[in-house]
């Protein structure tokens, strides 16, 4: 036989790093899949939510806190938390969830596994009254990790009172004030009646409302026709309530029904007090007026005002006049837009006359004018009509015991002067330009105003008709005996 010496083939080799690396991996497979297999598999469900679970860990308190699964007392879990796991253990969590409970005021969280009211209220030690009102807001029975709180609020019911008229009611009301209340108990209000206290008073426990119904009544008005109700026994109130002002001397026309006063009753201007019945008519009836206005001028007055500052003979305007206004009020009075009288109110002065102001001078000032004598002193000019006369001219009889006689008693010559003493005084000196100097001493009928007649012998008459100026020779008269307003 032959024998054949096998020699082993060369194959190559891995690097010893590579070698370990592998060696550690198998070993850590092999430690893997050890512990693996000495877990054991447990169920946890959370709210109806479940999930499969491996592990090492000996009890349920353990495997939730390895978990990070948080738990409040109020929450249910079965088995208990001290419970040793095993192959197959199913771990239950129900939680608990918030419900808010208002009541008598106040209110409070639950957490709680009630998925009804009644469960709720237990739980809250509230009692829920016949009469009480209860709401839910939310689904008490969400145990989602989001879901909404539920909310559970109480309204309890308050014993009242009603009375109207001679009747009482008694009941129990969830209202919060006294118009709802009513309401609720089936009250029909108008808005006229009155109800104490006030509909918008919060209801309180043992609360009496009074209740005063009102009565219809017919409103009659600028032309309309109203129907209201009123529990008003003035007719003038019943008419504030509706808003209709009387104005001035607008009034009301009542006519009232048999049941009230035993008979018809007609007023056209309602005394406080007057019922108001079942049929009652009020009339208002609009008083207006108009006034008429006559104006008729009134005259200014001129007045003279002395002035110091202006130089005599001279006049100037101190104040413009106007004439004023005098009005007649007429007053027209109308009912219900049909005239019904005239009146004649009164007479007064609208706008007074300003009175027309002119000043005269009463300055004196003492000039000198050149006379055939030489110059002399004057103290006033006068523009006047200048005329003659000599004793045969005179008009007085040669046999009359005044012939040739002055007013004055003098003599009649030349230089003699007649005036009148109004203008001129008698006794003073004048100086007439193409005469001379005169003497005032004599009057004559027809000498008035701005006149002077200039005396001469009978065997030297020079007749004048003319104007011109004669000046006034001092000594000034006393300011007494001076007219500053010439005619």
């Amino acid at each position: 036989m032959e024998t054949v010496t096998a020699f082993p083939s060369r194959r190559p080799t891995l690097p010893r790093t590579i070698q370990a690396l592998l060696a550690l991996a198998l070993c850590a497979f092999a430690l893997a899949a050890g512990y693996r297999a000495t877990c054991i598999s447990v169920t946890l469900e959370i709210d109806g939510h479940s999930r499969q679970l491996l592990t090492h860990q000996d009890s349920v308190a353990a495997l939730l806190s390895t978990l990070g699964v948080f738990t409040r007392p109020e929450d249910a879990i079965f088995p208990r938390p001290s419970t040793a796991l095993k192959p197959g253990t199913i771990i239950r969590i129900d939680r608990a969830h918030p419900v808010h409970v208002s009541v008598d005021g106040q209110s409070l969280t639950l957490l709680t596994h009630a998925e009804s009211v009644d469960e709720v209220l237990q739980e809250a030690r509230v009692t829920l009254g016949p009469c009480d009102h209860l709401l839910v807001e939310g689904d008490l029975g969400n145990r989602a990790p989001q879901g909404v709180s539920a909310r559970v609020i109480i309204h309890r019911a308050v014993p009242i009172a009603v009375q109207e008229g001679d009747e009482r009611a008694s009941f129990h009301t969830t209202a919060s004030t006294v118009g709802e209340a009513l309401r609720r108990a089936g009250y029909e209000l108008f808005l006229a009646d009155r109800v104490q206290p006030q509909l918008g008073t919060r209801v309180s426990p043992g609360m009496a409302i009074h209740l005063k119904r009102s009565k219809p009544v017919t409103i009659r008005v600028d032309g309309r026709t109203l129907r209201t109700r009123t529990h008003r026994e003035d007719p003038y109130d019943v008419l504030a309530d509706l808003g209709i002002v009387l104005n001035g001397q607008d009034y009301a026309s009542v006519t009232a029904d048999l049941d009230v006063h035993g008979g018809d009753l007609a007023s056209s201007a309602p005394p406080p007090g007057i019922a108001v019945g079942t049929e009652t008519t009020i009339e208002v009836v609009r008083v207006t007026e108009r006034f008429l206005i006559v104006q008729e001028p009134i005259p200014y007055e001129s007045v003279w005002r002395p002035d110091p500052d202006l130089e005599i003979d001279n006049q100037r305007l101190l104040q413009e006049g106007s004439p004023g206004v005098r009005e007649r009020r007429i007053r027209v009075r109308y009912e219900n837009s049909e005239e019904v009288s005239r009146t004649v109110e009164n007479v007064y002065v609208a706008v007074p006359p300003t009175t027309n102001i002119r000043g005269y001078g009463t300055k004196i000032i003492i000039r000198t004018v050149d006379t055939p004598s030489g110059p002399r002193d004057y103290w006033r000019t006068i523009r006047m009509l200048a005329t003659s006369y000599s004793a045969s001219t005179a008009g007085v009889s040669p046999s009359n015991p005044h012939y040739g006689r002055t007013a004055t008693g003098m003599t009649m010559r030349h230089g003699i002067v007649a005036v009148d003493p109004r203008v001129i005084n008698l006794g003073s000196e004048v100086y007439v330009p193409e005469y001379g100097v005169g003497l005032a001493g004599d009057t004559g009928g027809a000498i008035k105003g701005r006149r002077i007649d200039l005396g001469y012998d009978d065997d030297n008459l020079r007749l004048w008709y003319r104007g011109i100026d004669v000046y006034l020779l001092t000594p000034v008269p006393p300011a007494s005996r001076i007219d500053y307003t010439l005619p």
